[in-house]
């Protein structure tokens, strides 16, 4: 059955190109990259594109009743991790969002003496930008700092696969070894290799002349083959914390895309690769095969059935590189939309959607800041002076409640009282909204 109406979008994205990237093969920390003038045109051309489809009103898959002209903050939500490569991801984020929404002359005020100010660079739009830092949320990059990854990433370096992986890629990897000029060449390090042939074959004329044919695509595909072999865990295990972790953000964003009264219609979460190859295999997306390139997405459309069905359903669309279209893709062997509550459902056990449920997953002790080794000696040395002031803080606080006494003082009545944690959402479909068990509101 054919779903017309869009009535919302939650995009995930991918950074464009960027400079200088490597990966540790085990703990899968990134070093620090930032992203190229290619890498922005690239991450741009992906925000003209959605733009074309769901902020233009002649387009089939329009947002229903979305601004187009200027961007209504209540009405889009973006967010980006600031983990191993927040410096490209940002970059490549604030490019898409200028093409999403590109500069407006209505982008305007008119002064009381009837001078019209138009914002600079004619009219540039500022969309919200929200930072995820890993250290306190995990749900773009659940994958590092987390000791049962490592464990599983160890494990599978000594699976029988991946043995045997290793043995039929040995020839290329010898191959490639005088054009990585001391970088180490082996299935394990496929990534590396992969990132760093492609780096150079871009930007590096010499390196590209060089370079014999099919080198890349052989570099892409080990790098593919590995990455399948990480991330293809059970749709619930470990290996999957990527997915697991993205799934619960983008859940989250649903639910306030779905809520008739939440205003949210799209929402962007913009990151690195890994959730993609993760949610593709844990949802059975079997078209897509390992890395996505450069500035790709997953747009996920909620659409509403046509009365008397009052049900939500979902399309996804992926667009694998700054040069494809979107095209669609289906989850858990389905052939076209999947009922929103029904993909929830096969989901829910799967999602990280608290820091709780990331450090019981990962057999962590609390959410490790993103460092290298060597910088978190000087990490522990600062939470030892915070817990210094935190305490002396409390004495003070103490003896500014014993001298408080002694002046009588007005109480103030009982205050908002939030929920020490939200143990689940309750699904089910009335009148097309989804509410929680006794009330109707929405869950964040």
């Amino acid at each position: 059955m054919a779903h017309s109406n869009v009535h919302g979008v939650v995009v995930l994205t991918r950074n464009g190109d960027r400079f200088s990237y490597s990966q540790d093969p085990y703990t899968y920390e990134s070093s620090w990259t930032e992203a190229t003038p290619l890498g922005e045109v690239q991450s741009h051309q992906l925000g003209q594109a959605l733009r074309t489809k769901y902020f233009t009103p002649s387009s089939p898959s329009y947002i229903s009743n979305v601004h187009t002209d200027l961007v209504d903050p209540e009405e889009i939500q973006a967010r980006y991790t600031a983990g191993g490569e927040v410096g490209a991801v940002f970059d490549s984020a604030t490019a898409t969002l200028q093409a999403l929404f590109p500069p407006n002359e209505k982008n305007s005020i008119e002064l009381s003496d009837g001078t019209k100010v138009v914002a600079p660079l004619g009219g540039y739009q500022y969309v919200h930008l929200e930072t995820v830092v890993p250290a306190v949320d995990r749900a773009l990059e659940g994958w590092t700092g987390c000791p049962k990854f490592e464990e599983h990433v160890k494990k599978v370096y000594d699976s029988p696969a991946f043995d045997a992986a290793e043995q039929a890629s040995k020839r290329f990897f010898a191959a490639t070894k005088d054009f990585l000029f001391g970088r180490p060449s082996d299935l394990i390090h496929a990534v590396n290799v992969y990132d760093y042939i492609t780096e150079q074959n871009a930007h590096n004329r010499t390196f590209a002349y060089r370079l014999p044919p099919t080198y890349v695509e052989q570099a892409r595909h080990w790098a593919n083959v590995h990455e399948e072999l990480v991330f293809g865990d059970a749709i619930g295990g470990i290996g999957n914390v990527a997915g697991r972790s993205a799934l619960g953000a983008v859940v989250s964003a649903l639910d306030r895309v779905a809520f008739d009264g939440d205003r949210a219609q799209f929402v962007m979460l913009a990151g690195t690769y890994q959730p993609f190859v993760s949610l593709f295999n844990m949802t059975g997306i079997e078209s897509v095969y390992g890395i996505p390139d450069f500035a790709s997405a997953l747009a996920i459309e909620l659409r509403r059935a046509p009365l008397p069905d009052s049900r939500d359903f979902l399309r996804f669309m992926f667009r694998n590189g700054s040069s494809g279209t979107f095209e669609p893709v289906h989850v858990f062997g389905h052939d076209g939309d999947i009922p929103l509550t029904e993909f929830v459902f096969r989901t829910r056990d799967a999602a990280i959607t608290t820091p709780k449920e990331w450090m019981s997953a990962c057999g962590a002790s609390g959410m490790t800041p993103l460092l290298p080794a060597s910088e978190r000696a000087s990490v522990h040395t600062q939470a030892a002076m915070l817990v210094g002031a935190a305490l002396f803080a409390a004495l003070l606080l103490i003896f500014a409640a014993v001298i408080g006494r002694r002046w009588p003082r007005k109480v103030a009545g009982k205050g908002i009282v939030l929920p020490e944690d939200v143990d689940a959402l309750v699904w089910r479909e009335e009148k097309g909204a989804r509410v929680k068990d006794g009330e109707v509101g929405r869950f964040i």
